[in-house]
């Protein structure tokens, strides 16, 4: 079931389905919620599942001003605030995984469980060129048109909101692993084997969060819940149902 509601200013569209404890999904930059399409069902048989497209994405519209993790992050509070009532359990892929971080660092009380996909800490965890990607036609008008099936602010605007969204990634995240020491939450760290930020990046956030555990999707890059679905969202469901592992030569955990 789809709805409004307003976040400061802005008009924050969401849905929900299912029943259970809480799972917030927190989609990437450039795309939308219609991401997680994949993940929803099978959610759904375990979790009530919320998916919030942030400002200027999706069937959100954009606002006057930049755009930054720090704002969405307070967009994402107030949505547990007003929304949900209670702490969920975050899922973010990529700005979602950065947003998810911020919001486990300063507000604990509102994180179950949380699940960081091909996200990044600091600005210089992405590997050389990454960011250029988007400079080259093709890509943005395949973006810019899916973009406008859905977006209030239709399908030009597309071009101010990349421009914000790089704006963003050229100059943040940039949290310490001493930030990400402080997280309490279980914690699921998923990438690829040929993902957007460097592995060693990678490895330092799964090492700086103290209760955390590490999945990487090989033969997958950054798109690797477009491309490897499937393998992503079982990693990410049996991390949301299980209790912590216990294994038989316990090092890191022990």
């Amino acid at each position: 079931m789809a709805h409004f509601v307003q976040l400061g200013d802005v008009r924050t569209w969401y849905d929900e389905v299912g029943a259970g404890d809480p799972v917030l999904l927190l989609h990437g930059g450039f795309v939308d919620s219609r991401s997680f399409d994949p993940a929803v069902a099978g959610l759904a048989e375990h979790f009530h599942v919320y998916r919030m497209d942030r400002r200027g994405h999706g069937r959100t519209p954009d606002v006057e001003g930049p755009i930054s993790y720090e704002l969405m992050a307070q967009d994402t509070i107030a949505f547990l605030d007003k929304v949900v009532g209670r702490s969920a359990h975050l899922v973010g892929y990529s700005d979602g995984a950065i947003v998810a971080l911020i919001v486990a660092i300063q507000r604990p009380d509102l994180v179950g469980k949380l699940v960081s996909i091909s996200g990044n800490f600091h600005r210089d965890g992405l590997l050389p060129g990454v960011l250029d990607g988007f400079a080259h036609e093709e890509p943005m008008q395949r973006l810019a048109a899916r973009y406008g099936e859905v977006s209030p602010d239709g399908e030009a605007h597309f071009r101010v909101i990349a421009e914000k969204l790089q704006r963003m990634a050229r100059a943040e995240p940039n949290l310490t692993v001493e930030d990400l020491s402080v997280i309490a939450s279980r914690t699921l760290v998923v990438v690829a084997d040929d993902d957007a930020m460097s592995l060693e990046h990678t490895i330092a956030l799964y090492r700086a969060i103290p209760n955390s555990e590490l999945a990487v999707v090989h033969g997958a890059s950054h798109l690797l819940v477009v491309e490897k679905p499937a393998e992503v969202y079982r990693a990410v469901g049996a991390f949301l149902t299980s209790e912590p592992p216990r294994t038989w030569q316990p090092i890191r955990r022990a």
